[in-house]
């Protein structure tokens, strides 16, 4: 991974280069930011920018031995930490050490832009919560008192350290405030309330932020080969993430399909037109649970947007021009009598669709029920 692979972040790629050309490389850093943004891929661009044998004033060579190991995930000096959880392969004990293989397919089929769900989804561990366990810590502190292979630094990439339990990170505390000679840990977290203070006070924070939106733009129409209007919806949805820009473009289908049946439910509640809403309902059945509960998550959003729109913060309303149009003439009938009676309507719905409730019934109910709260 190079400096150049990486989606926008100038900034931070500019603080990165000269950290390392000025010879101020800080032996414990946080990269923390939104997920989706590219923490892992600038983790690995910095590495390879370390550890290059040829770099330039601007990245890594790219070619030579180093940055070939480095590319493939496979430099002897280069160790990673992850969460993990049981699976059919590793029934007991896991650690980061045992799921190396998939881990590197993982990120290389993702160039490095990774978050958690897809990773546990990668893993199969079901309805299983991912840690960082004191196994992974013990292990990676035997990695580390060895002595380098091959490049001056020891690197230890710790992603998403916010999944570790108290025990590890206390573990780990001795490594980051007493490190090896020539050692360097890479943190990555989403989370800042997650972290532990004793975790967050031993390491220098680089803060990443979302992904401009004309970077994303033009990297979704290379990428993609969409046209720029996709590619601008895509970015405004996805609120600086690649990786939700990426779902949102693939998904495309469903976004429309959402925004087009809830026009239609809520005039149809609007209206109170019984009838048909026990046609509309019914005809719902057919779609699957997994779109059920997205046209009521959808819901979710447009209220959270009426709300910003009632109270004059246009400017944070993330969505494509047709379906803010929407918003902006459904807003007044979102108010405060109403707003949270509809928000607890489609969180419950979700949880009675998610334990295998009747949707036809459930939704049949909601919209009862809405019918009455859009004349309050």
């Amino acid at each position: 991974m190079q400096f150049k692979d990486v989606i926008g972040q100038e900034a931070v790629k500019q603080r990165l280069i000269h950290s390392v050309l000025e010879n101020r490389v800080s032996h414990a850093q946080l990269f923390l930011g939104q997920g989706g943004i590219g923490k892992l891929a600038l983790a690995l661009a910095y590495v390879q920018y370390i550890c290059c044998a040829d770099r330039t004033e601007s990245d890594s060579c790219g070619v030579c031995h180093s940055c070939q190991k480095i590319s493939k995930l496979a430099h002897p000096d280069l160790h990673f930490v992850f969460p993990t959880a049981t699976t059919k392969k590793v029934k007991k004990d896991p650690e980061s050490n045992l799921f190396m293989e998939e881990w590197r397919e993982f990120v290389l089929q993702k160039q490095a832009y990774i978050d958690t769900k897809n990773w546990y989804d990668f893993l199969e561990i079901e309805n299983k919560q991912g840690s960082i366990f004191v196994r992974d810590a013990a292990t990676l502190l035997h990695k580390l008192s060895l002595k380098a292979y091959e490049s001056e630094y020891k690197i230890a990439i710790l992603w998403m350290v916010e999944k570790m339990n108290v025990q590890t990170a206390n573990k780990l505390l001795k490594l980051l405030e007493e490190p090896p000679e020539k050692t360097l840990f890479i943190l990555i977290a989403e989370d800042q309330e997650q972290l532990l203070t004793t975790v967050k006070s031993r390491a220098e924070l680089v803060k990443i932020p979302p992904i401009a939106q004309q970077q994303l733009q033009e990297k979704l129409i290379s990428y993609y080969n969409c046209s720029q209007n996709e590619a601008i919806d895509a970015a405004i949805m996805a609120k600086g993430s690649w990786i939700e820009a990426c779902r949102y473009l693939e998904n495309k289908e469903d976004e429309k399909y959402n925004f087009q049946t809830f026009q239609q439910w809520m005039r149809l509640c609007f209206r109170a037109a019984v009838p048909e809403l026990i046609d509309f309902t019914a005809n719902l059945k057919s779609i699957g649970r997994e779109k059920q509960k997205g046209l009521l998550l959808y819901a979710l959003e447009i209220f959270r947007n009426s709300l910003l729109l009632n109270n004059n913060l246009i400017e944070l309303v993330q969505l494509p021009e047709d379906e803010k149009t929407f918003s902006t003439n459904f807003s007044p009938f979102i108010k405060p009598i109403n707003l949270l009676q509809m928000r607890d309507l489609m969180e419950d719905g979700i949880k009675h669709i998610e334990r295998n409730g009747y949707a036809p019934i459930i939704l049949l109910d909601i919209s009862l029920k809405i019918t009455k709260l859009l004349r309050l």
